[in-house]
């Protein structure tokens, strides 16, 4: 306390001073005008950029549970997609008794489920990547995989209670069927082991009118995905005059270095067709 009163009355007159100084700036911006105003401009900016760099501080803090949030919209939206609704053709059908068009579950034919990506790998000639969700959440093997901007990543090989295993794009076995997006040409979309920058369009057909930039989307023939989903983009041709087929390169749509989430389709009308099938191929 001592020391309090010794330093006041080293200091009393500066203290005083500034004292004196804050009043008299405390007047001046509040009974004047124009200093008022040039006051309230420059406390607006300063706080507005204070208030800018506290935004983006807390914004990035707050990138997670965004893309968290983003992620589950995402998958919400997928699941309201009128390709993945297919009913059986009932144009020759006279009499209906009942049809029920607005039932999802009669007219759903893809379902869409979120997953967060366990670990990834893209430099070997075979990859795969985890995905935390499995057989007790609705998983199954043979099911499409897609990423967060509906690209083809991969199809789920094996799962067990709360993971699964995708087959990658990037895997020398991965095998799609997959078309020009403007032609229609189908082919096969395969990996050679090398660069994960590159996919393969094979068994083209050299009458296709094919430009660089080209895409190449899902077939649709496959039970896996619907047709139209992003494969990836034409970088060029490799042309062999021993062929009666061209074989594209492709740059993959998927950003397989920074995979973090993922969706898992399931086909819910893919038991029907299999079973006619089997039954044809069994007679």
């Amino acid at each position: 306390m001592r020391n309090i009163f010794l330093f006041i009355r080293i200091y009393f007159t500066f203290i005083v001073f500034l004292l004196l100084m804050g009043i008299s700036i405390y007047m001046l911006f509040s009974y004047n005008s124009y200093h008022h105003a040039v006051y309230s401009k420059t406390a607006s900016e300063i706080t507005g950029s204070i208030n800018k760099k506290y935004n983006s501080i807390e914004y990035y803090f707050q990138l997670k549970r965004t893309n968290d949030s983003l992620v589950k919209a995402n998958e919400a939206l997928y699941n309201r997609l009128r390709q993945d609704f297919e009913i059986p053709d009932t144009v020759n059908k006279i009499a209906i008794d009942t049809m029920v068009l607005d039932s999802t579950s009669i007219a759903r034919k893809y379902l869409y489920m979120q997953a967060k990506v366990v670990s990834n790998s893209v430099n070997r000639p075979n990859n795969y990547i985890m995905l935390h969700r499995g057989a007790l959440q609705g998983i199954k093997p043979d099911m499409g995989v897609i990423g967060v901007n509906n690209a083809v990543v991969g199809t789920v090989v094996d799962v067990s209670d709360n993971y699964s295993v995708v087959m990658s794009l990037l895997h020398e076995q991965s095998n799609l069927s997959a078309r020009l997006k403007k032609g229609g040409e189908t082919g096969i979309i395969s990996f050679d082991g090398k660069s994960h920058e590159i996919l393969y369009l094979k068994d083209v057909s050299k009458f296709a009118k094919i430009h660089s930039g080209d895409t190449v989307v899902t077939s649709g023939f496959s039970d896996k995905f619907p047709g139209g989903l992003p494969v990836g983009y034409v970088k060029d041709i490799i042309n062999d005059k021993s062929s009666s087929t061209y074989t594209l390169r492709i740059i993959p749509a998927a950003n397989f270095e920074n995979l973090q989430y993922a969706y898992i389709i399931s086909n819910l009308q893919k038991k029907e067709p299999e079973e006619l099938l089997n039954k044809v191929k069994n007679k």
